[in-house]
């Protein structure tokens, strides 16, 4: 009996052991993070078509029969896939984008059965799949943006990259958790060259405020030290004022020991000069009372009965001097002050009438000086006048004799006239046969009269074949020659 339950209780613990490890080789359990594809006999999910043709399972476990069911795991983590683009802006300026994309497997039973078909054995292939179509995408779209927005505006590259790419990351099953633009580069130096402007702004910037700041903290430096100069001087001032106070007060404690032995000294001088002063007036008033007073009562009676005779004389003497004196001086002073009165009336009247004098003879001489330098300087002007007229007029006698002669006969037209009219003067009565014809035939021949006055002159002028100097008389101003001017 013994032997038979033991036999039992094994074979019990062996069918216990065989189960449990049947058990675990056909039981599979899904991670949080991946999806158990199984394939085979009966594989089918729940919610599945049959053209799925294999079954799901996420976050629990799952019976596969070996043999006949095949479980593979698909990783549902996310995944980082380096970019590293070369690119051609707008402008045809290239560029290297660098970004990073960070991507997983969709949740969703559709997205793990698309990214298992492309995926499953080629996991590990995932980050070049992404990169290849990030790569085209990142292309297409930085080919219509310009470097300025491409440094400014990376949202909306990252934004147009994710959503040109999501048709495809769903066909693949993938999500994109992530999209980042890390960093832009050129190699013809386009965007370190549109740096530069605000750089050096920047820096001139920074330049004036530190040389401001500078500026203003030696202002305050220097102002600092001229208060602390002045705090020390005034400290100075105060330490000098209370060392002489204290000197002061040092010294008149030195002293004034001495000062009160000789100051008790003085006191004893003074009590005992005082002393012997009292004595001597004691001594001075017996001598006063006993002989000097009698005496000199005797004495002052004569002396005073002689001095007041003598000053009685004497006073009437002195009134009649002062008197005297007095009118004198009243009638000097009235002579006195009617003579200063009458001199210097004198005088008074003898300054005004010389001022007036001198006045006037200086009006008279500069009217004279004045009157005769303008008589001067008018005859002056005339005579060079006249001198240069004859001079003219000789010159235009020499050069043209008859012209000269024509212009004298011309400016004494109406005496020759005059005079040819003359001789129609002395005529009572004439007959004119011809008319107003007749009339100025005679005077024509009356004028000719004056002309031949011209001819005359032209031959005597022109006797040798040589034309005379004429003298030319010469001009005097106040008796004086003047020599005329070209």
């Amino acid at each position: 009996m013994p032997t038979e339950s033991l036999i039992i209780g094994g074979g019990v613990l062996v069918a216990l052991f065989i189960v449990i490890l049947l058990f675990k080789a056909v039981w599979r359990v899904a991670e949080p993070n991946e999806a158990l594809i199984i394939s085979g006999l009966g594989a089918r999910g729940k919610n599945e078509g049959d053209s799925l043709g294999f079954k799901i399972v996420t976050g629990k476990g799952t019976a596969v029969l070996p043999g006949f069911q095949t479980a593979r795991r698909l990783r549902l983590d996310s995944r980082a896939a380096n970019l590293q683009v070369s690119c051609v802006t707008q402008q045809s300026i290239p560029v290297v984008v660098k970004g990073v994309v960070i991507y997983k497997v969709g949740d969703d039973l559709h997205s793990i059965a698309n990214a298992a078909r492309r995926f499953l054995d080629q996991q590990d292939s995932m980050n070049g799949a992404i990169h290849e179509l990030f790569t085209g995408h990142l292309r297409s779209i930085t080919g219509n943006l310009t470097v300025e927005d491409l440094i400014l505006n990376r949202e909306r590259l990252t934004g147009e990259t994710r959503a040109s790419a999501s048709d495809e990351m769903i066909k693949l099953g993938l999500i994109v958790d992530s999209l980042q633009i890390q960093e832009i580069d050129d190699e013809t130096g386009y965007i370190t060259n549109l740096g530069k402007p605000h750089a050096a702004k920047i820096a001139a910037t920074a330049r004036i405020a530190e040389a401001q700041r500078d500026q203003e903290a030696t202002e305050a430096e220097q102002i600092a030290a001229a208060n602390k100069a002045a705090a020390w001087r005034d400290a100075q001032i105060k330490q000098a004022s209370y060392q002489a106070e204290i000197d002061e007060a040092q010294a008149r404690s030195r002293q004034a020991g001495p000062l009160s032995e000789a100051s008790a000294r003085q006191e004893v001088v003074v009590q005992e000069t005082r002393a012997a002063e009292l004595e001597a007036q004691l001594s001075e008033q017996r001598l006063q009372s006993q002989v000097r007073k009698p005496a000199d009562a005797k004495a002052y009676e004569t002396v005073t009965l002689s001095q007041a005779e003598r000053d009685a004389r004497i006073a009437r003497a002195e009134a009649e001097a002062r008197e005297t004196e007095l009118r004198a001086t009243a009638q000097a002073s009235q002579v006195k002050q009617a003579a200063a009165a009458e001199a210097e009336s004198v005088r008074l009247r003898g300054l005004a009438s010389a001022e007036a004098t001198k006045a006037t003879g200086l009006a008279s001489a500069d009217a004279a000086k004045a009157k005769g330098l303008a008589e001067a300087e008018a005859a002056k002007a005339k005579g060079l006048a006249e001198a240069e007229a004859i001079r003219a007029r000789s010159q235009a006698l020499a050069e043209n004799q008859e012209a000269v002669i024509a212009q004298q006969l011309a400016e004494n037209w109406p005496q020759i006239v005059e005079a040819g009219a003359k001789a129609f003067g002395n005529v009572d009565h004439m007959v004119v046969l011809n008319g107003a014809q007749g009339i100025e035939e005679m005077l024509a021949k009356a004028l000719t009269l004056g002309g031949t006055g011209l001819g005359l002159a032209r031959s005597l002028l022109n006797m040798n074949g040589t034309s005379a100097p004429v003298a030319v008389p010469t001009p005097e101003v106040n008796g004086k020659a003047v020599e005329p001017t070209s």
